[in-house]
């Protein structure tokens, strides 16, 4: 079983940064780096989408298009923990952002596709 925990959201002004964390444990497969992981959101009443995601070795990343050239998905092995910058916020960027980690396995933007899920990290952009 992985555990994943994630912080740093909060309120922020539209144009404002953020920079959430995702800390993994537990891990069935033996390594963090052995997980690709993913960062999806939910705002109420909307269903989960994709935002960004990570290779296992941190050197593929792919974004949504929305938030492509703001937010930057990274990735730090030796500390189990997957992070995402989010830059010139905007208040349509509000919404839970979860992590996300699929093991053994390449990244992907289906939400279906990814084992484990952390509890999710408010984030509210106010205009």
């Amino acid at each position: 079983q992985v555990q994943l925990a994630e912080s740093g959201g909060g309120l922020v002004q539209a144009g404002g940064s953020l920079r959430l964390s995702c800390a993994a444990s537990g891990h069935t497969y033996g390594s963090f780096n052995n997980y690709a992981m993913g960062w999806f959101r939910q705002a109420p009443g909307k269903e989960r989408e994709f935002v960004a995601a990570i290779s296992w070795s941190g050197g593929t990343t792919y974004y949504a298009d929305s938030v492509k050239g703001r937010f930057t998905i990274s990735r730090d092995n030796a500390k189990n923990t997957v992070y995402l910058q989010m830059k010139g916020l905007r208040s349509e960027d509000t919404a839970v952002y979860y992590c996300a980690a699929r093991g053994g396995s390449s990244w992907s933007t289906r939400s279906t596709e990814y084992d484990y899920w952390g509890q999710g990290t408010q984030v509210t952009v106010s205009s």
